[in-house]
């Protein structure tokens, strides 16, 4: 089931993608914003581009810590842990869609999802450099590949969960401002999301890829 929610996701992204490439016939797809001057529907369109977007990314990325879970703790377990990870990373879509709200409405974003400024881009570029020195990344960074506490803690669905939501709030830490590239690439641009669920950040001796 993990397997079927993560490829569903991954099709809507390829889908929304080329409706962004055909904009001759994307306009008319209905899950498709506006280009300019969202209302509400065009926001709740757009938080679910940016919620797809970070299922499809970082579950696979978790899955060796999904899979002892359910080895050792049961599927309930699982479950309750995929659902906390998914609430923190929810909360980091809200936050991404109310910037690129912003930065469409400054014309600093273009409708096409795209970094329409050379110093925003310079900044965005600049400020994820500079990140990756600091001791909050470190924190983050250790604590995401490591997350004995999700594995070990759990002794109900509802901890679970709470583990899942702590987890993925490490997992956001680290990886917020290598999200906030997307505004520099391409938000819809295929190439650089694909890299984030190269290889699983489960545990601390697996490479986390560009986390």
């Amino acid at each position: 089931m993990l397997g079927l929610f993560i490829g569903v996701a991954w099709t809507y992204l390829v889908y929304m993608d080329w409706g962004m490439r055909h904009m001759d016939v994307g306009m008319d797809m209905w899950i498709m914003p506006q280009m300019m001057h969202w209302d509400a529907t065009d926001l709740g369109l757009v938080l679910l581009m940016w919620g797809v977007m970070m299922a499809a990314m970082m579950l696979p990325s978790v899955l060796p810590v999904i899979l002892v879970l359910i080895r050792f703790d049961g599927s309930a377990h699982a479950t309750g842990f995929i659902a906390g990870y998914l609430m923190a990373w929810g909360g980091f879509s809200v936050v991404a869609t109310l910037v690129h709200w912003a930065l469409l409405e400054a014309a600093l974003v273009s409708p096409m999802m795209k970094s329409a400024s050379v110093p925003l881009s310079a900044a965005v570029l600049a400020v994820a450099g500079l990140f990756q020195f600091t001791p909050l990344k470190q924190v983050c960074l250790v604590r995401c590949r490591s997350p004995w506490g999700a594995v070990l803690n759990p002794s109900s669905a509802i901890i679970a969960t709470r583990e899942g939501v702590r987890h993925g709030a490490f997992c956001v830490g680290c990886c917020w401002v290598l999200m906030a590239l997307l505004f520099v690439a391409g938000v819809m641009n295929q190439s650089w999301p694909r890299l984030f669920g190269q290889r699983p950040a489960g545990f601390k001796w697996i490479p986390a890829g560009l986390c």
